[in-house]
């Protein structure tokens, strides 16, 4: 497997990991780094830096650093939420401060959970301790693994931000108790104040004190992670800037003399530009320059409708080596994968073969399921602005692996990675879109070759163009039921590209195509994410039969949980009728030791009035475990004349302890949005390489008409919190099919629904 350069003054994971050798070349290596890391949080004048995490002005603003990316979700909200609750802050007077990647702020956990994706095949993850999940927390610091997704945002950083409030609240102290000539541990913070008694003093007043003081070992957390703030709804830091405007994204960056490009690519794969007729863009009215590589072309002008149509009359010509993506092909790959294999197994309880071998099992039942390629279509195309000077960077834009961002761009135009100043800014939407990296490498050739700030804005049919979209799949599903109509053994073979190995190569600086083929073939144990039924059955095999597509593919919202929960939910669904059991007590009987996830389906059934589910009712269950959160769906829809309509989706989902309840309920809501989206459109058919989708128009989204009233509600508990942003997509689509099957009788089993016509 190819390897990425090695960030300056370290050695990539990939070295350490298959040329090095598990555990103990990583150990010997560790020598050669330094183990402490300064933080990339700057003090302006009158604030005060209290660790990497927060500072405190003079005038007792608190400032929280975060070091992961806004794509809507809440994360500058729930961190700052975090520390400030810890700290004793007063709300309003919290403000936050996007920072670059560092260090300091490395997602080990997501590092761990994607680990099967970077080790080689043969290495397995032991749990969260032991030396090697040691080792990937090291190699996650090390290599700056400062990635958002994986809803991982508050599961990784909670305690990292209440260390940091308790920390500044501690000093705090001290400074106060010093005046006051009393132990420190006295003193308490409430709402941007130390109070001892009947005694307070502003943060205001003791900030120059406190940060010269030491902070007590062990830093002194708060008995209750709840607190004034954490765990209480709290108005969104980034609301009021997202309402007047004032808010940045990559395409609002303005710089003095800037210009703007739009960029043209060919299909999918190993495409090289034949030719482009630079005379002809050149006459387009505010067009500055052409900037032709030996893959894309771009055109740079005075504004970015002249760039774009520049391109237009340039008429470039591409050429594509090897296989191109074509549907019928892709759902031929698919067939062949799973039928002749070779197929890895990843989960296996007892013995399903002679579970369900025709001698030994009176009823066996099988389904194929599939689902086509979906693309992410935020509302924001990728975009980056860029600024080279004295052979420095300057980058905005927003991604979800912004080291990544740096070093595309570092080697595009052959600079040190440490050369390029990579300003994090919002994303108008993401669903997992922004690892995408390209633009800023392609941002930073412009750049450098114009010798003036660009901005880069991509179409919307380039956004379609270079998507890696979410892997089109196929299920085969086998289950053999005994005489009482319980399910004795159950057999999942998933066919998948090897899309989390993709990631992880693209992460580690290949290109998409290079990523791409060293990703074909290879067992990926995340391709069958979500698969894991949570049922009590004694036989069950899950196998992954790798794909290898002529297309990029990427990691979508839900990961490979919005494929096999439809799979796997849509066919116990069949089995329960076929066992003549409603359907919810048929999962019921089944959910031994899962009390929290059984919580969720009774809940959501005495929410929505569950009738059973029977013949004509229109109504259809579902339920996911994900993340370390839970829930269960139930959806009432029909088909008509029109289509699908869904007239209404009541969810019950237990995320544990919750740091802002309205921002969950906020993420779970758009979570179902998202999975009636994936149940009734949101995917591209590829001919001669490219997708047909080229506008949103094409995807068939539901528009605000089509949305159902939707009811969430959360079992409340004090459980570690789980994911939140992905948790509200996989159920929606099998659910949608339940219901459907329950109102006409018609089993649906490929998404998108109806694609096929009734």
């Amino acid at each position: 497997m190819n390897e990425a350069p090695a960030p300056k003054g370290g050695i990539s994971r990939r070295k350490l990991i298959v040329g090095g050798g598990v555990g103990v070349g990583l150990l010997v290596a560790w020598g050669l780094w330094p183990r402490r890391y300064a933080p990339n949080l700057h003090a302006a004048d009158g604030e005060h830096l209290f660790g990497p995490w927060l500072k405190i002005a003079e005038d007792g603003k608190v400032v929280v650093a975060i070091p992961q990316s806004e794509s809507g979700q809440g994360v500058y909200t729930a961190l700052a939420q975090i520390v400030a609750g810890e700290l004793g802050a007063d709300w309003r007077s919290v403000a936050l401060q996007p920072v670059p990647p560092s260090p300091i702020f490395a997602n080990t956990l997501l590092a761990r959970e994607w680990s099967p994706a970077f080790l080689p095949e043969n290495v397995g993850v032991d749990g969260d301790s032991g030396i090697l999940a040691s080792s990937i927390n090291e190699l996650a610091r090390r290599d700056m693994f400062v990635v958002t997704g994986g809803s991982s945002s508050i599961r990784q950083f909670e305690m990292p931000c209440r260390e940091a409030g308790a920390a500044a609240r501690a000093l705090l102290c001290q400074a106060a108790a010093t005046r006051w000539d009393i132990a420190w541990e006295q003193c308490r913070t409430d709402r941007g104040f130390v109070i001892a008694g009947k005694r307070r003093l502003s943060f205001a007043e003791l900030v120059v004190a406190a940060s010269a003081l030491d902070v007590p070992s062990p830093i002194p957390l708060n008995p209750s992670a709840r607190n004034h703030l954490s765990g209480r709804d709290a108005p969104r830091l980034d609301l009021s800037a997202k309402v007047d405007g004032s808010a940045s994204f990559a395409g609002d960056i303005r710089l003095p003399d800037m210009l703007f490009a739009s960029v043209r690519a060919g299909p999918a794969g190993d495409t090289s530009l034949i030719s482009a007729d630079t005379k002809a863009g050149m006459k387009t009215r505010g067009v500055i320059q052409v900037v032709k590589t030996d893959n894309w072309v771009a055109a740079v002008a005075s504004n970015w409708w002249a760039a774009n149509h520049a391109l237009d009359t340039m008429k470039p010509v591409f050429r594509t080596k090897g296989r191109m993506a074509d549907s019928a092909q892709i759902a031929e790959s698919l067939s062949n994968a799973i039928s002749k294999g070779p197929g890895f197994r990843a989960v296996k309880t007892g013995d399903v073969d002679a579970a369900i071998a025709p001698e030994t099992a009176p009823r066996i039942f099988k389904a194929d399921y599939s689902v086509g390629a979906a693309v992410h279509a935020p509302i924001e195309t990728r975009t980056a602005t860029a600024n080279f000077h004295d052979g420095r960077l300057q980058l905005w834009l927003a991604s979800q692996a912004p080291q990544g961002a740096k070093r595309a761009a570092a080697d595009a135009i052959g600079i040190d990675v440490d050369d390029v100043v990579l300003y994090p800014v919002m994303a108008g939407g993401s669903f997992d879109r922004n690892f995408d990296n390209v633009v800023a490498a392609q941002v930073a050739v412009i750049a450098k070759e114009v010798g003036r700030p660009v901005q880069l804005t991509w179409s919307r049919t380039e956004d379609f163009m270079r998507d890696h979209v979410r892997s089109p799949a196929l299920g085969r599903l086998s289950a053999a039921m005994n005489a009482d109509g319980a399910i004795t053994g159950l057999a999942i073979r998933v066919a998948a590209a090897s899309t989390m190995r993709e990631l992880a190569n693209r992460i580690d600086g290949q290109t998409p195509d290079k990523a791409r083929k060293s990703a074909s073939g290879a067992f990926d144990v995340m391709a069958v994410e979500g698969a894991q039924v949570p049922y009590a059955i004694p036989n069950i095999a899950i196998d992954h039969f790798p794909v290898a597509m002529p297309m990029s593919t990427g990691p979508w919202r839900g990961l490979a949980n919005s494929y096999n929960c439809f799979f796997v939910e849509g066919f116990i669904d069949e089995l329960a009728h076929k066992a003549g059991v409603e359907p919810l007590s048929f999962r019921m009987q089944m959910l031994v030791g899962q009390t929290r996830l059984a919580r969720c389906l009774t809940g959501v059934a005495k929410m929505a009035g569950w009738d059973g589910g029977g013949s004509g009712s229109g109504r259809g269950i579902a339920c996911h475990s994900m993340r370390g959160s839970h829930i269960a769906i139930i959806v009432t829809a029909r088909t008509g004349a029109t289509g699908v309509r869904v007239e209404r989706i009541h969810a019950m989902a237990d995320c544990g302890r919750l740091i802002n309840p309205d921002l969950a309920r906020q993420q779970i809501e758009g979570g179902i949005v998202f999975g009636l989206a994936q149940a009734l459109g949101a995917v591209t058919d590829f001919e001669s390489g490219m997708p047909t989708a080229r506008r949103l128009r094409d995807i068939d989204l539901p528009k605000l008409v089509d949305v159902p009233d939707i009811t969430v509600e959360f079992v409340r508990n004090d459980a570690a919190p789980g994911g939140v942003n992905e948790l509200g997509v996989p159920a929606v689509a099998p659910a949608i099919a339940n219901a459907l099957f329950s109102a006409s009788g018609i089993r649906l089993r490929e998404l998108p629904l109806l694609s096929k016509g009734l």
